[in-house]
C-alpha cells in the first residue's frame, strides 16, 4: 500500500510511553510550527507501570493509575491513530500499521511499551500462551487481574510468579497482600531474588519475601500445563495462576527496520536519544539503549528523558543540532512490598519502611496529576 504523503513536514510519535506523554503535554502551549504531528498508540490511555503493583495489591483503583490521552491532545493539532505498528523501514522512512496502511515521516520518535514476545516466551516456556497470565501488555493484564481476585473468593489459589526481576518481586508481594489465602511462589530463573541489586538491597528483598511467606525457587520454569508449572530440576509445581513476569524483549518489527540495534535488539541511541544510524529517528525508554550508558534503559529513565526529548525533537524539526542529555549518576529506586511498605535505594544507600511507601505513593500520584487533563 502506498505510504500516506504529507504536504508539510511530518513528525510521527510511535507509542505513548512516559517520554511521549511529556512531549504531548507541551504541544498545546509550545507547538512545532509547520509540522504535522501524528501519534500512533493503540490504547486510549497510558497505564503508569510503577503503580501497577499498587493496583494489584488493592491500594489503587485502575482509574488512579492511568493518564487519558485524548485530553492531552486538545488544542494540539495532533492526529491520533489508534493502531499498532507492524513494520518500520528506516531507509524509506515509512511505518506500516496493523491495518496494512503505510505512513511516511520526516522525523520519527519511538517510545513504545515493553514487549513480552509471545513467540519467544512460548519457545522457552511451552504452554505459556495457553495457560499463562502475561504482565505485558499491561492493559490486558489489568483487565484480567480482577477475574483472579474473584476466583480467589471461592477457593485458595496457588499462584506462581515467573520472573525474578523487580517486576516479579513486586508482583509476588502485591499478590500475597491482596490474596492472603493464596500460596505464592516466586520462580527466579536460577538467580537469587534481587540478584542485580546492591547486596544491602538484596538482603532487604529476601527478608521481605520471607516475612510474607512467599516461597522463592531459584530455578527455571521450563513449561506450563493446566494446574502445573514444570521446573528445570525436573519437579512439578502445583499452580492455578502462572503469572509471566519475565524480562521484556525488543519489538519484533525492529529486527527488519534497518536501524542499528544493540545485541539484544533494542534501538541504539546516542546522548541526544537519536539513532546512531539514522539521524531523523529518536527513541526513549525501554525500546532503546544509549550506547554510552547501556544500563540506562527503563521506564523511569524515560520519565526523566521526556523534557530532553521534547527539546531535541523541536531542534530537529527546526533544522538545529540536538543537545546531549546527561542523566543523573544515581537514581532513586523504589520497590513496593505489597502492604504499605517499600524499599528505597540510592547508589549504595538503602532504606525500608512505611515512610518509603508513602514517598513512592506521593511520587507516583504526582506523576499522574502532572499529566492528567480534564
Amino acid at each position: 500500500m502506498t505510504a500516506t504523503a504529507h504536504p508539510q513536514k511530518h513528525l510521527v510519535l510511535l507509542g505513548a510511553g512516559h517520554a511521549h506523554v511529556h512531549v504531548l503535554s507541551t504541544l498545546a502551549a509550545q507547538p512545532l510550527p509547520g509540522v504535522q504531528v501524528t501519534l500512533i498508540a493503540p490504547y486510549p490511555r497510558q497505564l503508569y507501570s510503577d503503580m501497577v503493583p499498587g493496583f494489584v495489591a488493592g491500594h489503587h483503583a485502575l482509574e488512579d493509575c492511568v493518564i487519558a490521552l485524548a485530553p492531552l491532545l486538545k488544542n494540539t493539532g495532533v492526529r491520533w491513530l489508534t493502531r499498532s505498528v507492524m513494520a518500520l523501514d528506516a531507509k524509506a522512512r515509512t511505518v506500516t500499521l496493523d491495518d496494512g496502511s503505510e505512513l511516511a515521516y520526516h522525523w520519527l520518535s519511538v517510545n513504545t511499551e515493553p514487549v513480552q514476545d509471545r513467540k519467544q516466551v512460548e519457545q522457552a516456556l511451552p504452554g505459556a500462551r495457553e495457560h499463562g497470565l502475561f504482565l505485558r501488555p499491561m492493559e490486558a493484564f489489568a483487565a484480567l487481574w480482577p477475574q483472579v481476585v474473584e476466583l480467589a473468593q471461592n477457593r485458595a489459589l496457588r499462584v506462581a510468579v515467573i520472573g525474578g526481576g523487580a517486576a516479579g518481586i513486586e508482583l509476588a508481594m502485591a499478590i500475597q497482600y491482596r490474596l492472603p489465602g493464596a500460596s505464592v511462589t516466586l520462580i527466579t530463573g536460577g538467580a537469587a531474588a534481587g540478584a542485580n541489586d546492591p547486596p544491602a538491597v538484596q538482603r532487604r528483598i529476601v527478608q521481605a519475601l520471607r516475612r510474607r511467606n512467599i516461597t522463592v525457587l531459584p530455578d527455571l520454569a521450563v513449561g506450563i500445563q493446566a494446574g502445573e508449572v514444570f521446573l528445570g530440576c525436573g519437579a512439578r509445581l502445583a499452580c492455578d495462576v502462572p503469572v509471566i513476569a519475565t524480562v521484556t524483549q525488543a519489538p519484533a518489527w525492529l529486527g527488519s527496520s534497518g536501524l542499528v540495534l544493540t545485541e539484544d535488539g533494542f534501538i541504539a541511541v546516542d546522548a541526544c536519544q537519536r539513532s546512531t544510524s539514522h539521524t531523523q529517528v529518536f527513541a526513549a525508554g525501554d525500546v532503546s539503549t544509549r550506547v554510552d550508558r547501556p544500563l540506562a534503559r527503563s521506564g523511569m529513565y524515560a520519565v526523566r528523558t521526556g523534557p530532553a526529548l521534547r527539546k531535541n525533537l523541536a531542534a530537529a524539526v527546526a533544522g538545529a543540532e540536538p543537545s546531549p542529555h546527561e542523566p543523573a549518576k544515581n537514581t532513586l529506586n523504589l520497590l513496593s512490598c505489597g502492604q504499605q511498605e517499600a524499599i528505597a535505594s540510592w547508589g549504595n544507600y538503602s532504606a525500608q519502611g512505611r515512610w518509603v511507601w508513602l514517598l513512592k505513593d506521593w511520587i507516583d500520584r504526582s506523576f499522574i496529576k502532572r499529566y492528567r487533563r480534564n
